[in-house]
């Protein structure tokens, strides 16, 4: 029986280095495969001592940008770290095709719904091929358990439709700071708001 991919997903850390150095020790010791940041991971005028925590860990490290960072300081930091952003990309990792979006549907680096959903079926057709896959973004999908925690800020649509189509086994998510920690089924898709405290994937 093949080894399950053991994963270690969080976000909205907010330039906190305190909680970075608290994930990065979580990683080494779970002894995880693959560390996923999904956004809000920095503050746009300090960069420093988020993602390099993780990498002296010698982990293999996918990131994407929130709502509170640009695609380029995502690409910077990716650059800088030798990581992989998964904006709009795909990536394969033993058995498993990851592809994801950044950004979100309000804030300051604001996506379109079209610019989402692009974003996801140009990452999507490089592995659909893949037996297993995970979508990754910081949004939430609409009508999903997260925007009850929320007046403010509502779930894309254009992701919704994404995870209708092309039925991930996870989808990973963020952006809503009080529903860390909630899961549930869209479909067959097992969507996780993995939020600040990080969550232990495995598949």
């Amino acid at each position: 029986m093949a080894k399950k991919l053991k994963i270690l997903a969080a976000g909205d850390i907010h330039g906190d280095r305190k909680l970075a150095k608290g994930l990065a020790d979580l990683a080494e010791k779970e002894s995880v495969d693959l560390v996923i940041l999904n956004g809000d991971l920095v503050n746009e005028n300090n960069t420093e001592g988020i993602v390099g925590q993780f990498k002296q860990k010698n982990k293999n490290i996918l990131i994407l940008p929130g709502n509170h960072e640009t695609i380029a300081t995502a690409d910077f930091l990716a650059e800088l770290y030798n990581v992989t952003n998964l904006h709009g990309y795909s990536i394969k990792y033993k058995d498993v095709g990851f592809f994801g979006c950044g950004g979100a549907n309000i804030g300051i680096n604001q996506l379109s719904e079209n610019e989402i959903f692009d974003a996801l079926k140009k990452g999507y057709e490089n592995i659909k091929g893949m037996k297993k896959k995970i979508m990754v973004t910081h949004i939430h999908p609409s009508g999903s358990l997260s925007e009850n925690f929320s007046k403010f800020v509502i779930g894309s649509k254009s992701l919704k439709k994404a995870v209708d189509l092309f039925k991930p086994d996870i989808l990973i998510c963020g952006h809503v700071h009080e529903a860390e920690g909630i899961e549930e089924k869209i479909g067959k898709t097992r969507v996780i708001n993995v939020g600040r405290k990080g969550k232990i994937i495995e598949i």
